[in-house]
């Protein structure tokens, strides 16, 4: 009779089991039908133009669903829960079909390559499958060991995206990514919040006492710390990836050996998860970024978020002024992250998310104002926001809170007006855009405003003992940035072109060694990221004056720019040239005045003088003056190098060789080291 009654149960419990089987079956058919109808909604919305998201719709739907919901039993907030996130996925559908559809990729399944640190099993791997699940797509992984490697291989057209850890809630900001933004061309297109559930897996069930290593990525390490104390005398290595850390011990069979890394990953390696949830923070969050070669439009109806990098000018108070153009434009600040400039000791890079589209009107005055207080400023991207807010039961309250910010620039109240400008070609290089002096501060050399500085040192990097001896002669002097040629643009093609990076790095060794900055002549756009690593300030000689692609790409450097003017450019078109520069974000630019060619034939060019005042009062970017290339001789140097700093240059540019007539470049223009001594003297005395 007992087993009868068993049996019963158990057939009992089945059926049951099989009717919540087909109702959870329904559930999902039920759900899938929805979407389908959420897609209805969108097309017919595109049609009409109308907002994405209306919360007053939905915080009917979710009142009406509470009332059904509480005559059947069901409480508030297990239905508030459930249809938040039925909600938000619609959301992110309707969202995800208008950028579709903006962006010009259609809604055909297609092959998207995607390029992570670390292998299949990884948190990079699991945040890019959320990333693109509600898009009709075939991923490839492009797995690379390095974050470095990742970013090459989308700038290569090897991947169409990259998938990068940015900050974590537990272990903070991940710095080599934020130091790979500053340098990469790659654009933000989205970003991904992934939970982390890290895991201690092994090969067998053991006692985790008994565990004697435990592989794990550095920054996984770190957020289960307190749990690996609990664990006596266990040692840590350290591993590229959370999947690897698995894939190793898998590869080892030591069944003392561990892992950290995610359920997922225990599971493709078919391992024994140990523990769960071994994180400091069980609520422990990695940021993910998206980043692909060209930056993508997002339509005005969806919440998004900017990111940029900026660095503030070398002034008492000049952060927070730029932090108050976001207060007064009511533009939310999101993030605020420094991260020291490498090569530039005590000073900081700023990586700011806030919200807002980049194509608006209202950010685009943000921005525009923001560059009257940075040296510096990279636009990473604008892209979706994938904080949605969830709509509040209470309609009273919804129709009192404000609706969701639209970044169209038409709802500015009692907001500044941006100063109105003549119709100058080159707008950011003018007075009417900063009517202040721009000061360029490199280490602790200040160009620009009331500072005359010297900048000083041989045509071209010849070897280190001639450099060396130059940068002694800078030092000694007074002089404050040393100069070198290292990339040669010559008439000849049989002349000497330069060492190259060789040379470069002779030259900086010279300027550490002595506490100099330094500043080299970059030709060719594929040297501007490499030279720019080290380099103080890159210098655009006269002959690439209107190479509009080299002025682009070192507008996206944060190092600071010598503009040199054509040898027959006009004043104009010099600032112009600057503004190519100016209009990339790279707000450091410092003007070269080297002569232009006349009808004169006396010297090698005709210095201009009046360009120096004339530039002031046209400008607020600092002028430098070259009598070095502009007399081609080196006993006409001296009066003109006295006469530009009586003009009222920001200072000047020499050239001098321990012996000018061996000097592998313009010997003639070379002055003796007694003669650039003299010249010290003299300019000091003025």
């Amino acid at each position: 009779m007992k087993i009868t009654m068993n049996k019963k149960k158990k057939l009992d419990i089945s059926l049951l089991r099989e009717k919540i089987n087909g109702i959870d079956s329904n559930l999902i058919k039920l759900l899938a039908d929805r979407r389908k109808l959420s897609k209805e909604v969108i097309q017919t919305k595109e049609k009409l133009q109308s907002p994405i998201r209306d919360q007053k719709r939905e915080a009917e739907l979710l009142n009406r669903l509470i009332k059904i919901g509480k005559k059947e039993g069901l409480d508030s907030h297990f239905l508030s829960k459930i249809f938040y996130e039925v909600i938000d996925d619609s959301v992110r559908l309707q969202q995800n079909y208008v950028q579709l559809k903006l962006n010009s990729k259609g809604e055909k399944k297609r092959q998207i390559k995607v390029a992570i640190q670390g292998i299949e099993g990884s948190y990079s791997f699991l945040a890019s499958q959320k990333y693109f699940s509600l898009q009709n797509v075939d991923l490839y992984f492009v797995c690379k060991k390095r974050f470095e490697e990742v970013v090459a291989s989308v700038e290569k057209g090897e991947a169409d995206l990259a998938v990068l850890p940015i900050e974590n809630t537990t272990s903070g900001g991940i710095n080599e990514v934020y130091d790979l933004f500053l340098h990469t061309t790659l654009s933000i297109i989205g970003d991904e919040k992934f939970q982390v559930k890290h895991c201690l897996v092994a090969n067998e069930e053991i006692s985790i006492g008994k565990i004697k290593k435990v592989y794990a990525h550095y920054q996984a390490a770190s957020q289960c710390s307190k749990f690996l104390e609990t664990i006596p005398n266990v040692s840590i290595e350290y591993f590229d990836d959370t999947a690897m850390s698995v894939q190793k011990i898998k590869e080892e069979g030591n069944a003392l050996f561990a892992a950290i890394a995610s359920e997922e990953a225990a599971k493709l390696f078919k391992l024994k998860i140990l523990k769960a949830d071994i994180a400091n923070q069980s609520e422990n969050y990695t940021r993910f970024l998206v980043a692909t070669r060209k930056p993508e439009k997002v339509d005005p109806r969806i919440p998004c978020k900017t990111s940029i990098i900026m660095a503030t000018s070398h002034t008492p108070g000049s952060l927070v002024e730029s932090l108050n153009v976001f207060r007064r434009y009511n533009v939310n600040l999101t993030k605020l992250e420094s991260r020291p400039i490498i090569g530039n000791p005590w000073e900081e890079m700023f990586y700011l998310d806030f919200e807002g589209n980049i194509e608006s009107e209202l950010i685009q005055k943000v921005i525009d104002e923001l560059g009257q207080h940075t040296r510096f400023m990279k636009i990473l991207g604008s892209y979706p926001s994938q904080e949605l807010a969830h709509t509040k039961l209470d309609y009273l309250q919804i129709l009192s809170e404000p609706v969701e910010k639209k970044d169209d620039g038409n709802s500015l109240t009692e907001q500044p007006a941006v100063k109105k400008t003549k119709p100058k070609s080159y707008r950011l290089a003018s007075r009417e855009y900063k009517s202040d002096d721009t000061i360029i501060k490199v280490k602790n050399v200040e160009i620009g405003g009331n500072n005359f500085v010297v900048i000083a040192g041989p045509c071209s990097v010849e070897n280190e003992e001639m450099v060396m001896k130059c940068a002694l002669e800078v030092k000694e002097n007074g002089a404050q940035i040393l100069r070198g040629g290292c990339f040669k643009p010559r008439t000849s093609p049989y002349s000497f072109q330069g060492l190259g990076m060789e040379g470069l790095k002779i030259l900086t060794d010279a300027g550490k060694y002595y506490d100099l900055p330094v500043i080299t002549e970059v030709l060719d756009t594929e040297h501007v990221v490499e030279v720019a690593k080290t380099a103080d300030i890159l210098q655009v000689g006269a002959r690439n004056m209107q190479n509009f692609a080299l002025l682009k790409e070192v507008g996206k450097s944060h190092r600071p720019i010598m503009l040199k003017r054509g040898l027959m450019a006009s004043i104009d078109e010099l600032l112009n040239a600057a503004e190519y520069i100016l209009s990339q974000g790279n707000r450091q630019v410092i003007l070269c005045e080297r002569g232009i060619r006349t009808f004169e034939t006396a010297t090698r060019n005709t210095l201009d003088l009046s360009a120096i005042p004339v530039l002031k009062e046209l400008t607020h970017l600092p002028v430098i003056v070259d009598p070095s290339h502009a007399v081609g001789e080196r006993n006409k140097v001296i009066p003109l190098a006295k006469a530009a700093k009586i003009v009222g240059a920001h200072g000047i540019m020499v050239e001098f060789h321990p012996d000018p007539p061996k000097a592998l470049s313009d010997p003639e223009q070379a002055l003796y080291f007694s003669q650039f001594e003299e010249l010290m003297r003299e300019i000091h005395r003025l």
